[in-house]
């Protein structure tokens, strides 16, 4: 097993599809000066108009999402937010990785929103793209201060993270819990570590992620946990184990996804698995294109059938482990009733 950048997933950078230029080696004598470094995360300040999306997907279970991150130093080389990057300029390979975009405004973009007429409470996503835990954040703390607003007032939101940095913020969440106003969802993808530090190699070890979902417990924060995504041939093997540890630290339900290789995420995904797996690279990539049907992604309405023996295997396993862990548990309703506006019941005075 062969790592070329310690610490990122991609080893390549991919063309762009939106742009008409992009880095090549063009003569013979470039061969010794080598194109792609393992150069240091730049981050990159944005400012935009709004800081709350809205979610037009059949496979998110929410109406909005915020993100005050786009790129993810975690690195995860499966990551589906990889080919979104190139909205912004940059490459769904390398780039993703070690240029992200902060959003400084965000949580006071987040407040105007509860302040419009016009808002329709519903829970929010944070994030519904990249990890709102990313290493960045540590630092910068916008995703503390989003969760402050939500706290001040009373709106429902959703966490989805594979960063033990959420504990930081146990005192926030346990309030948020405590008036029905907070999901956890905390992905787990492998016990492995050996094989974490490969796939996603900036996130928090097995250990921390464990310690994360037993502290969640004890403090009554409603915590799901995502065995995902799903890789036939690499992880697959290890529903039934991952669900029965999460049931013993108090998960409360766990859901799980396929691997899902859309657009330039294929090429990076390929160049990794070969790179790193050699031995079993073209079973996993089989198994992939089974479960899709014949190709690494399926497209349009055809992405949320999945095909094949593999695919049947891998969802009855999950089944079976979740009935066994965890029969009669569930995440509490949200309460949508509890929002308000402190400035507009101070103006009463």
């Amino acid at each position: 097993m062969e790592q070329q950048l310690k610490g990122r997933g991609s080893q390549i950078q991919v063309k762009n599809r939106f742009l008409t230029n992009e880095y090549t080696i063009e003569h013979i004598e470039g061969v010794d000066i080598p194109l792609i470094e393992n150069t240091k995360t730049e981050y990159i300040a944005e400012h935009p108009k709004k800081i709350v999306n809205k979610v037009f997907s059949p496979t998110v279970p929410f109406m909005y999402s915020m993100n005050p991150y786009q790129g993810c130093e975690h690195g995860c080389i499966y990551c589906y937010a990889r080919e979104s990057h190139q909205y912004w300029g940059y490459g769904a390979g390398l780039d993703f990785e070690r240029k992200i975009i902060y959003k400084p405004e965000a949580p006071q973009l987040l407040e105007k929103q509860f302040n419009t007429k016009k808002w329709q409470v519903a829970p929010i996503m944070l994030s519904g793209n990249t990890d709102c835990y990313q290493p960045i954040e540590r630092k910068l703390k916008l995703t503390r201060e989003l969760l402050k607003v939500c706290l001040k007032y009373k709106h429902p939101v959703s966490i989805i993270t594979k960063n033990s940095l959420i504990q930081r913020d146990i005192d926030i969440l346990t309030q948020l819990a405590q008036l029905n106003l907070v999901h956890v969802s905390l992905s787990i993808t492998s016990f492995d570590n050996k094989l974490r530090s490969v796939m996603e190699p900036r996130t928090a070890s097995v250990e921390k992620k464990l310690q994360t979902l037993s502290l969640l417990s004890a403090n009554n924060i409603p915590t799901n946990v995502m065995v995902a995504p799903i890789i036939p041939g690499l992880n697959s093997h290890e529903i039934p184990t991952i669900i029965k540890k999460v049931a013993e630290l108090g998960a409360l339900s766990v859901g799980y996804t396929t691997v899902r290789l859309n657009g330039e995420i294929a090429e990076i995904f390929e160049n990794w698995v070969r790179t790193t797996y050699p031995d079993r690279a073209n079973k996993v990539l089989n198994q992939i294109k089974e479960i899709n049907g014949g190709n690494l992604y399926s497209k349009g309405k055809n992405r949320l059938k999945l095909h094949g023996e593999t695919s049947y295997l891998i969802k009855n396993m999950f089944k079976v482990a979740r009935q066994k862990y965890l029969k009669n548990r569930s995440l509490p309703e949200y309460d949508l009733t509890a929002f308000c506006r402190p400035n507009q019941q101070l103006s009463l005075f």
